[in-house]
C-alpha cells in the first residue's frame, strides 16, 4: 500500500482525464497521458507547485474548498469525490470529532408525532438543522421513495439534493431548491457548530462547486411557503405548495407539501389508494 494514497490516486485520476473531455487541445506533443499539472492547476484554480506537492505527498492537508475545485476539475464522480475526502482525511491524520458538541437530535416529541399523525395521508417531513430527515408521513414517504431520498439508512436532505443525480431529474427547479436547502442550512444554526461545518466540508468536497459556491454567497433568509414541482416516475407533474412550521426550540422544522392543483391531488390520491378528494387543492 503507498503512503501517499491521496497523491497517488489524484495522480491516478489526473491521467485519465481526456484533456478534450476539460475543453483543451489535443496536440501531438503530449509525451503523458490525460492532464498535465499545469493543466489541472489552472482548471482548479491554484497553484502547479500546490498541485505536485500534493500528488508528491509533501502537502497533506488540503482545504475542503481545494479538494472539491480538483473534484470539479476531475469531473469525478460522486463516490471518486467520496472516496477523495477519506483519502484526505486519512492523509491529514484524522480531522476533530465533534463530541464536545450537543448533536442535531434524531428524536421526535410525541406531540410532533401525534401532529404528523393526524396529516395523514398530506406529505410531510420533519428535518433537524442540518437536514437530517427524521420523521414523516406515509403520503410523504409514498411522494418520496421513489425518488430515492429515502434510500440511506439516515436521509439527508441536502446530500440528497446535491450529490444524488435523481434530484435533478425529480426537480425541473434544482437551482431553486439548492438555494433553498443551503438557505435553510445557513439559517437554522451558525456555520461555525461542529456538525453544519463537517456537513459543508462533505459537500464542499462531493458536491463541488454547486453547494460551495452557494455556501459563499451572500446569505439570504429561506423560503417559509412557495411551491415546487416535482416529476414522480409513476404519478407524473406534481405542482406542490409547501408550508414551513419552525421548531426553534427543537433545532428541527417540519415542511408540509399540499397540492397546487386538482390534477395534483387527485394523482396524489391515487398514490396513497384513496379514493378522489382524500387531499384538495390549495391555490392562492
Amino acid at each position: 500500500m503507498s503512503e501517499n494514497e491521496l497523491g497517488a490516486f489524484l495522480r491516478s485520476r489526473r491521467e485519465a482525464v481526456e484533456p478534450a473531455a476539460v475543453g483543451l487541445p489535443t496536440g501531438p506533443r503530449r509525451r503523458t497521458p490525460g492532464l498535465r499539472r499545469a493543466e489541472l492547476a489552472t482548471l482548479a484554480g491554484v497553484s502547479v507547485e500546490y498541485v505536485t506537492r500534493l500528488e508528491q505527498g509533501r502537502d497533506r492537508n488540503p482545504s475542503p474548498q481545494v479538494l472539491g475545485a480538483l473534484g470539479d476539475a476531475l469531473q469525478l464522480t460522486v463516490p471518486d469525490r467520496v472516496l477523495l475526502r477519506r483519502l484526505a482525511k486519512e492523509a491529514a491524520g484524522g480531522r476533530p470529532s465533534c463530541a464536545q458538541a450537543v448533536p442535531p437530535t434524531l428524536t421526535v416529541r410525541p406531540g410532533l408525532r401525534a401532529m404528523l399523525d393526524r396529516l395523514e395521508p398530506t406529505p410531510a417531513v420533519l428535518l433537524n438543522w442540518i437536514g437530517d430527515i427524521i420523521a414523516f408521513t406515509r403520503g410523504y414517504e409514498r411522494l418520496v421513495r421513489p425518488l430515492g431520498l429515502l434510500d440511506p439508512d439516515q436521509p439527508n436532505l441536502l446530500r440528497y439534493v446535491f450529490t444524488d443525480a435523481r434530484a435533478r431529474t425529480a426537480f425541473p427547479g434544482w437551482q431553486g431548491l439548492a438555494d433553498e436547502q443551503v438557505a435553510h442550512l445557513r439559517d437554522q444554526a451558525a456555520l461555525k457548530d461542529p456538525y453544519v461545518a463537517a456537513l459543508a466540508d462533505e459537500l464542499t468536497i462531493t458536491a463541488g462547486a454547486a453547494f460551495s459556491d452557494r455556501l459563499a454567497a451572500a446569505p439570504a433568509m429561506p423560503r417559509r411557503t412557495g411551491s415546487d414541482v416535482v416529476v414522480h416516475p409513476e404519478a407524473g407533474t406534481l405542482r406542490l405548495t409547501f408550508e414551513t412550521l419552525a421548531l426553534p426550540d427543537d433545532g428541527q422544522r417540519m415542511v408540509v407539501h399540499l397540492p397546487a392543483d386538482e390534477a395534483t391531488a387527485a394523482a396524489l390520491d391515487r398514490l396513497n389508494g384513496r379514493t378522489p378528494g382524500g387531499l384538495r387543492a390549495v391555490s392562492g
